[in-house]
């Protein structure tokens, strides 16, 4: 049973949608000077070496349990899935502002619910349809002043974006699907210490990790934080899980779009040229909301 404590959940479910919400637009800022995919091996890379380190010490890692029997088949898929999902992130946001990247990333708990409905025989409620019918709404709503282009093919590489950043999503959820499966015979951090280290090995040979040298100290900062996100985000997430009721959680986090859109429009008048912003009108807005409220709608619209 969760205990309802919000004086703690809050705080941790805040820190973890301000993290979120600020990841495309530090990453989109050093992807100017760090190819994307050598960003995705340090984030790996320094997941693997905090978080092994720590569960070491503690003596809390049983890897092997992922690679025999039945779990094997679901671990590949899962990691796969995580790795795809990172990858697929950070290649999108060579095409598209941080604000499109975070509404469009909302069709990942929504793809996770459909995948539960069909291969893990959970049922949708009515009102987690309202919540689908209202992202499928809108998402056109929220592109409205980019729809034209995108129909006709006038702005191929925002194409190639919203194209990754879907793939993006799928994968996320393929990672979701199988994760549930895993968790239920091994502990959570078995499985993302084996993500981190297999990221950290499959992103290698195609990463350039010396470019670091060539940072600035903005750069440095930025990539700092990029690799630290991870682990203190879902650091934050777990805790405020254990403190506070999962739908209060969700509800807070199915804020990050709305937060993302905000800190982007606060740091381009600051910093004109930093990173490039999503043009937008009050349709924009309004569908923003929808696909917000939707995705919340979807996610806990089963009730207690």
């Amino acid at each position: 049973m969760y205990q309802s404590n919000w004086k703690v959940g809050l705080p941790l479910a805040l820190t973890t949608a301000f993290l979120w919400a600020l990841l495309p637009i530090a990453m989109k800022g050093l992807i100017a000077d760090m190819d994307s995919t050598t960003v995705t091996w340090y984030r790996f890379f320094g997941a693997a070496l905090f978080a092994g380190a720590f569960y070491g010490w503690r003596r809390d890692l049983a890897l092997g349990q992922l690679l025999r029997g039945r779990l094997l088949p679901f671990t590949v898929l899962a990691v796969g899935g995580l790795l795809g999902n990172y990858i697929a992130y950070a290649w999108g946001l060579n095409y598209i502002t941080p604000g499109a990247l975070q509404v469009l990333i909302q069709l990942a708990p929504l793809l996770l619910l459909i995948f539960s409905v069909i291969w893990l025989g959970e049922r949708f409620s009515p009102r987690q349809w309202m919540g689908v019918l209202l992202v499928c709404i809108g998402l056109p709503l929220f592109f409205n002043l980019r729809l034209q282009e995108l129909l006709r093919g006038n702005d191929p590489q925002y194409l190639i974006g919203v194209g990754l950043v879907a793939i993006a999503a799928v994968t996320w959820a393929v990672y979701g699907l199988f994760q549930k499966k895993i968790v239920a015979e091994s502990r959570p951090q078995n499985l993302l210490m084996m993500i981190y280290l297999a990221g950290t090995l499959c992103f290698l040979p195609i990463a350039t990790p010396s470019s670091a040298l060539q940072l600035d100290t903005l750069g440095w900062a930025l990539l700092l934080f990029l690799t630290a996100n991870t682990l203190i985000a879902y650091g934050a997430f777990a805790k405020a899980m254990a403190a506070w009721e999962a739908s209060r959680v969700s509800a807070t986090l199915a804020l990050v779009p709305l937060m993302t859109l905000a800190l982007s429009t606060l740091i381009g008048t600051l910093w004109p040229g930093f990173i490039e912003l999503e043009p937008m009108n009050w349709i924009s807005w309004l569908g923003a909301l929808a696909v917000v409220f939707g995705s919340l709608t979807a996610a806990i619209g089963r009730g207690r």
